[in-house]
């Protein structure tokens, strides 16, 4: 059986904004799009988007042209594949294994298992309906082989079901040869050669197909792998999703406890107990998450996220300290567990010739798991530069010890002020001539009078990214008479036919 989400990605942004059908995702022309050399580009798009013209693969900027209304939102790529993860485990209800079909569709093993459900067309509608319950939309085929169920999914009637009593050669030869899921280029030429359906390549004789395609061996390549995989002459492995359960410790007391120093010395064994079988796993937590039951039911859950990965208890435990000192233990615990649902691998290093550990508690990541405890976990970030020629959008924020992205190209700046602004704040000018060096401004009710300037530099808009109206930038560094030196800018030129005067800011402060 095959499972195809035509709308994944956006089913899942509407998700996450909390979007109802017909609102957010299709009354208004809305794409997802991500970042390239070139500019963005869009990955997938709504109805309304589809409609005036905006299409996957498009740069944003040739989008607005056509619709300058269009909403772009970033996609997410690797939060969509995880999402498909997590729905190939959940697809194991239809059958004992599930793979993935990237980027937005699954191939469920139903063999055997159609009858629980009352038959292929009943599975189907079991399938439909439980993923519209998750409000997605979904269309599936089930047939013999797994390029069969493709085709029929992507191309085909919506819940189809071909059997081989049927005239399945019959109707395997109505779908377009899109269905074989070739390369662009390989659909390009077949086309070239009048070859649009998949019954069309029979009346071709074998050896003269594999003659024009004997150089391509990929099975996305050749014509010839797919038909035969499609037909069941050729065997199609499937590498199914295995779930992999989070390591997990617990300890069920045999009495309840109430007293803080007991509730350290339990938290102290389940660090030891997690190290152990983060070592035999070869792992360190990232994650971790502590539940305790109470007597009258309730559970209060810590958790907390390291800036690097590790299984040493001493620091685990540390860690957790400073979560239970707000915990009410009430008529007390009686279990508590111990679950790292993020891990990476983590190797035995020997570190000196005895063999002992290095002291957690002096290194960088320590400290950082110590701060990010005691001032949240977005409380300590660390500054990338980013490819953009505007201020405020040179430079973005991670995760202190991830590792830096790669590079983006070298742009070449001018100096600039140590200190940026929030958010630029408006001043009033008074300058010589309208394209000439300011004289004096009033910033926050105080004036300045300005005793040296320099400049202008001129910075231009990202016209992929913004609207057609966008003024551009003349940056100054002043200096006024006090010493105190500004860098500020005029946001647009006299009689440049995008809005009224021009307007003047003050971005940073200079050395």
């Amino acid at each position: 059986m095959a499972i195809w989400c035509p709308r994944l990605a956006l089913d899942r942004w509407r998700l996450a904004e909390g979007c109802e059908e017909g609102q957010g995702a299709d009354a208004a022309p809305l794409v997802l799009v991500s970042e390239t050399a070139h500019g963005p580009r869009i990955d997938a798009a709504n109805r309304a988007a589809l409609n005036v013209g905006a299409q996957p693969g498009m740069r944003l900027a040739d989008a607005r042209a056509v619709c300058p209304g269009l909403a772009a939102h970033p996609s997410d790529p690797a939060g969509d594949r995880a999402f498909l993860e997590h729905l190939a485990l959940w697809a194991q209800r239809w059958g004992p294994q599930t793979a993935l079909d990237p980027p937005d569709g699954l191939v469920v093993d139903v063999t055997g298992a159609a009858h629980l459900f009352g038959g292929e067309e009943a599975l189907l509608g079991d399938v439909v309906g439980a993923f519209a319950a998750r409000k997605l939309a979904v269309r599936g085929a089930i047939a013999p082989t797994a390029g069969a169920a493709w085709g029929f999914a992507h191309h085909g009637p919506d819940r189809s079901v071909l059997r081989l009593d049927d005239d399945a050669a019959g109707r395997l030869g109505e779908l377009p040869v899109a269905a074989l899921r070739l390369d662009d280029d390989v659909l390009l030429l077949l086309r070239r050669l009048g070859l649009k359906r998949i019954g069309d390549l029979s009346g071709i004789a074998r050896p003269a197909l594999a003659r024009r395609f004997r150089n391509r061996r990929s099975a996305a390549a050749n014509p010839l792998i797919r038909l035969d995989q499609l037909l069941g002459r050729a065997s199609e492995p499937l590498l199914p999703v295995v779930a992999r359960p989070d390591p997990l410790v617990q300890r069920r007391l045999l009495e309840p406890i109430r007293h803080r120093e007991l509730l350290d010395q339990v938290v102290r064994d389940l660090a030891g107990d997690l190290a152990r079988l983060l070592e035999a796993r070869g792992e360190g937590a990232r994650r971790l998450e502590l539940g305790l039951w109470k007597v009258d039911g309730e559970v209060l859950v810590r958790r907390l996220e390291m800036a690097a990965a590790s299984r040493e208890p001493a620091h685990i435990v540390r860690l957790f300290a400073a979560k239970l000192d707000d915990c009410d233990a009430g008529f007390g615990i009686e279990l508590v567990r111990l679950r790292a649902p993020w891990t990476q691998s983590l190797a035995l290093a020997q570190r000196d010739l005895d063999g002992a550990p290095e002291d957690r508690g002096t290194s960088l990541a320590a400290c950082i798991d110590r701060i990010a405890v005691r001032l949240g976990p977005d409380a300590v970030r660390r500054p990338v530069p980013y490819a953009s020629h505007l201020p405020e959008r040179a430079q973005r924020w991670q995760p202190p010890l991830d590792p830096l992205p790669p590079a983006q190209g070298q742009l070449a700046f001018h100096h600039r002020p140590l200190k940026l602004l929030d958010r630029p704040e408006r001043i009033a000018v008074i300058y010589e001539t309208p394209d000439g060096l300011p004289r004096r401004f009033r910033w926050r009710d105080r004036l300045h009078e300005v005793a040296r300037a320099e400049g202008p530099e001129r910075i231009a808009p990202e016209w992929w990214r913004e609207r057609g109206g966008t003024r551009l930038r003349d940056y100054y560094r002043i200096e006024d008479e006090d010493g105190r030196r500004y860098w500020i800018y005029r946001l647009g030129l006299a009689g440049d036919g995008r809005g009224g005067a021009p307007e003047w800011f003050l971005q940073g402060l200079c050395a």
